[in-house]
C-alpha cells in the first residue's frame, strides 16, 4: 500500500452531507479532521490517523485498491463503485433508499419498465438490478439532477437515491415499489482483516461511543430513601442506578442512564413517586 505517513489512512466526502456528518462524528470523538479551506489530507499526529477528503464516489475504488485503509462513505455508492469492500461499522445517519420513480398518471410498476428507458447516477447498481429482475431497459447514464430527465425527453423512469421524497414529489414524480436497497453512512475496510488494526478498533470504539451516547441522558435525582426501590424500578441504569446520602439521612440522591425518548416519561414517573430536584443531562460519550 502507498504510504506517505506511516499512519492509518481514513477517506472522508469532500462535500455533502456525508461529509458534515463525518465530520461532525469523528470531531466528537476526538479527532483532528476539520479543513480550514481545501486541504486534500489532515494529519492528525496524537492518534496517528491522515485523514484525506476525497469525491465520495471514488472512496469506496482506493479502499478496495489498498491505497486508503478505511473510508467513511454510503453503502450506495460502494454498492455501485463495484470496490471490493467490507462494511467495517454502521454509523447511522445519511439514510436513503435507492428507488424506481415515474410519473404519477403513469401508473407504471416495476415490471412494466422493460424496454423503457431509466435514468440514473448510479448505472452499475442499476443495471444489477435490472438483471435480478431480468428487465432489458436502456440505462441512461447522469451525474445529477436525475429527476429532470423525464421532462427533458430523455428518460421514462428514474433510478435514484431518495431521502424524504420532496424533489421527487415538486418534480411530478412517484417512487413504484419496494425500494432497491437502503443505504446509510458506513466505514468500510478492504477486508475484514483492516477491522482488526488497532487504529480501527479504537475508532469504531470511539464512534460507537458517541452513538449510543445520542440515544441517552443523565438523569440525577433527590429521593425519599423509603422510595429508593420504586425510583430504581423506573431508573434501573446499564448495571445499576449510583446511589448516595444527603446530609439528610431521609433522602438520598440518584444517577442513572435513561433512554432519551423516554426521559420526560420517567421525569414524570419519578415526580409521581415523590422526586425531587430532578435534572436531565447530556451525554457526550459513553462506552458500554
Amino acid at each position: 500500500m502507498n504510504d506517505f505517513s506511516g499512519n492509518l489512512k481514513l477517506a472522508i466526502p469532500n462535500k455533502g452531507a456525508l461529509s458534515e456528518g463525518a465530520v461532525n462524528l469523528l470531531r466528537k470523538a476526538g479527532y483532528r479532521c476539520t479543513r480550514s479551506g481545501r486541504e486534500l489530507v489532515i494529519r492528525d499526529a496524537e492518534n496517528k490517523i491522515d485523514f484525506v477528503f476525497l469525491r465520495p464516489r471514488d472512496i469506496a475504488l482506493y479502499v478496495g485498491s489498498g491505497i486508503i485503509d478505511v473510508g467513511i462513505t454510503g453503502i450506495d455508492l460502494a454498492v455501485d463503485s463495484g470496490a471490493d469492500v467490507t462494511t467495517i461499522f454502521p454509523l447511522g445517519f445519511g439514510g436513503s433508499r435507492f428507488c424506481f420513480a415515474a410519473p404519477k398518471e403513469l401508473k407504471l410498476t416495476p415490471d412494466k419498465l422493460n424496454g423503457l428507458r431509466i435514468a440514473t447516477s448510479y448505472p452499475a447498481l442499476l443495471k444489477g438490478e435490472l438483471e435480478k429482475r431480468g428487465l432489458d431497459c436502456k440505462v441512461v447514464k447522469l451525474d445529477g439532477a436525475v429527476e429532470i430527465s423525464i421532462a427533458l425527453g430523455v428518460a421514462d423512469a428514474i433510478a435514484d437515491v431518495v431521502d424524504s421524497g420532496a424533489t421527487l414529489r415538486e418534480a411530478g414524480l412517484e417512487i413504484i415499489g419496494e425500494p432497491m436497497l437502503h443505504s446509510e453512512a458506513v466505514v468500510i475496510g478492504r477486508n475484514a482483516e483492516t477491522a482488526n488494526l488497532p487504529e480501527v478498533i479504537q475508532l469504531v470504539a470511539r464512534l460507537r461511543g458517541i452513538m449510543r451516547a445520542a440515544e441517552y441522558v443523565m438523569v440525577e435525582y433527590d429521593i425519599p430513601r423509603d422510595r429508593l426501590e420504586a425510583a430504581c424500578k423506573i431508573t434501573p441504569g446499564i448495571e445499576a442506578p449510583t446511589v448516595a446520602p444527603l446530609a439528610n439521612a431521609d433522602w438520598v440522591a440518584v444517577k442513572s442512564m435513561v433512554k432519551r425518548k423516554e426521559c420526560n416519561a420517567v421525569m414524570d414517573e419519578l415526580y409521581r413517586i415523590g422526586g425531587r430536584g430532578i435534572i436531565i443531562m447530556e451525554i457526550s460519550a459513553c462506552r458500554l
